[in-house]
């Protein structure tokens, strides 16, 4: 069944960084058990997520500089954390 065009299918904001904190939580376990080292698995396992966030917001024809938070800022802010995650593994 198709949807009328102009049906929003924006989230409020606090559901998208409720999805994101779900999502780095996730990410963080899974890196705990990762077998080359938690700083690696991190990285590796927020670079997929910068990715698959680009591909949702394609996907879903989200406008990339929207005044509503969607999932290409979710990639931005994986991308932030990656940075980081990458930083202190070349500090240690």
């Amino acid at each position: 069944m198709s949807q009328a065009p102009d049906m929003s299918h924006t989230l409020s904001p606090a559901r998208v960084i409720a999805r994101f904190a779900v999502r780095v939580v996730l990410l963080v376990v899974f890196a705990a058990f990762g077998s080359v080292g938690f700083g690696r698995s991190l990285a590796v396992l927020l670079w997929m997520s910068i990715i698959l966030c680009a591909l949702a917001g394609l996907v879903r024809r989200e406008p990339l500089f929207s005044p509503t938070l969607n999932h290409w800022d979710e990639a931005v802010a994986f991308g932030a954390l990656f940075a980081l995650v990458h930083i202190a593994n070349d500090v240690a």
